[in-house]
């Protein structure tokens, strides 16, 4: 702990929900000269983004262990410090609609989207949600509205801050790209100074997410893909696997990120970070909805922000590994297999018919495993991704193999995570999760 910079220390220490005993409030910031170890202010965590940080460096919030138990308050008495963000303050037991500038059209019109914000009656954590990174994913903007409009400040401990749309300009021409065809999950933190997209990113970074104590960041499948619910992060970091367990049954599953996302910019900027995945581009999926809304539910009662908590129906699924397996053939695609289904080696998945030649061929899972992710029914081409496989594992088994994982952070590339010209399938027949072909790239 002594190692970690002041405001890391502080920015979690009142994140621990399973507690028995109330967090006192932290004192005011020290001077720029104190020691490494005084506490920050907790109004506004410090930032130094361009410092890499090692995932030690990176403190979790401490999860309540009984899933179902409710969580006493995380500090004593009232929160008495107003939030600041974007210029704006929000009284304490308030929410509040602020705008964040995202940037330009084409005619110098500046362009804003809102950013909702519901700051606690009572001190405790801090935590942002973002959507539509991707302009054409839709369901994380929904969850998000859905969430905010739930939430009672009267009655939450610490601050949600949730921002539906961060590319209102992909979002507006339903496309996942921003104008220039620059995917803006490629540009975080961003520059001040550098293309459209870095300076977007920079400015969402700058001033809303380096607000942030921790982060869930909204994703769907892309090009014609759909996804179960699912997290994704980098366990080998400690920090964000406890994160991760905070979802209730949610799969969960490893996927290191590459530089540039959102989620591993704030990780190096000492904030956990995950992706959640919910189901496929330009289309809303109600039920699928519905189980992001009930996680985040789960996420916040476990963080000690709120006292109602959902059962759910079956255990939390861990996969350390993921299978996208691949079409051999060109044709039309029919699954016959659906998301969240469980097959064995061998299996059918689908077939891949032939109009031309007027053949069938079979598609069939390499592994045994859940569906965690697969193609629509479309015309595909031989190489096409078409359904992605995760092999379950218990937690210990999961946490080992991550930390012996051969890939780092820096070179998640190498195993085809998140990079548009490297496909997963060409690095090994077991590979960690691969966003190219599924929607957080």
């Amino acid at each position: 702990m002594k190692r970690c910079c002041a405001w890391a220390w502080l920015a979690f220490s009142t994140l621990a929900a399973a507690q028995d005993f109330p967090v006192e409030q932290a004192p005011a910031a020290a001077a720029p000269t104190a020691s490494p170890d005084a506490p920050a202010s907790p109004s506004v965590p410090a930032r130094k983004p361009k410092i890499a940080r090692t995932p030690s460096a990176v403190v979790a919030p401490v999860m309540d262990a009984a899933a179902g138990a409710p969580v006493a308050g995380l500090a004593e008495g009232a929160e008495t410090t107003p939030l600041s963000l974007l210029g704006q303050s929000v009284e304490p037991g308030t929410r509040a609609e602020l705008r964040w500038a995202s940037g330009q059209s084409f005619d110098g019109t500046v362009v804003t989207t809102p950013v909702i914000g519901v700051h606690g009656a009572t001190v405790g954590p801090r935590i942002c949600l973002t959507a539509a990174i991707h302009g054409d994913e839709l369901n994380g903007i929904e969850i998000i509205r859905r969430l905010m409009n739930e939430l009672d400040p009267a009655e939450l401990s610490g601050t949600v801050i949730g921002v539906p749309i961060v590319n209102f300009l992909g979002y507006a021409r339903g496309s996942r790209y921003l104008p220039d065809r620059r995917d803006l999950n490629r540009y975080f933190p961003g520059s001040p100074n550098g293309s459209a997209a870095s300076r977007i990113a920079h400015s969402f970074f700058d001033e809303v997410a380096a607000n942030c104590q921790a982060l869930v960041d909204f994703h769907t499948g892309s090009f014609d893909r759909k996804n179960l619910p699912q997290v994704r992060g980098d366990l080998r970091i400690p920090a964000v696997l406890e994160f991760s367990r905070g979802f209730g049954a949610t799969a969960v599953l490893h996927s290191p990120g590459s530089r540039g996302m959102l989620r591993r910019a704030a990780v190096e900027a000492g904030i956990p970070a995950i992706t959640f995945e919910v189901g496929s581009p330009m289309r809303l999926a109600p039920a699928e909805i519905d189980h992001a809304v009930q996680a985040l539910h789960t996420l916040l009662h476990k963080m000690g922000m709120t006292r109602s908590f959902r059962m759910w129906a079956e255990p939390q699924a861990l996969f350390y590994s993921a299978k996208w397996v691949r079409s051999d053939a060109g044709g039309m695609l029919f699954s016959e297999v659906n998301l969240g289904d469980r097959v064995r080696v061998g299996q059918r998945l689908g077939k891949v018919v032939d109009p031309v030649q007027n053949s069938e061929r079979a598609i069939v899972s390499p592994v045994q495993g859940k569906v965690i992710g697969m193609a629509l029914n479309q015309i595909v081409l031989p190489g096409f991704a078409t359904y992605h496989i995760g092999v379950q594992t218990d937690e210990q088994q999961m946490v080992e193999a991550a930390a012996n994982a051969p890939v780092n952070a820096e070179g998640a590339a190498a195993s085809g995570d998140e990079s548009p010209d490297v496909e997963d399938g060409d690095a090994s027949p077991i590979e960690t999760a691969s966003d190219d072909e599924d929607g957080e790239r």
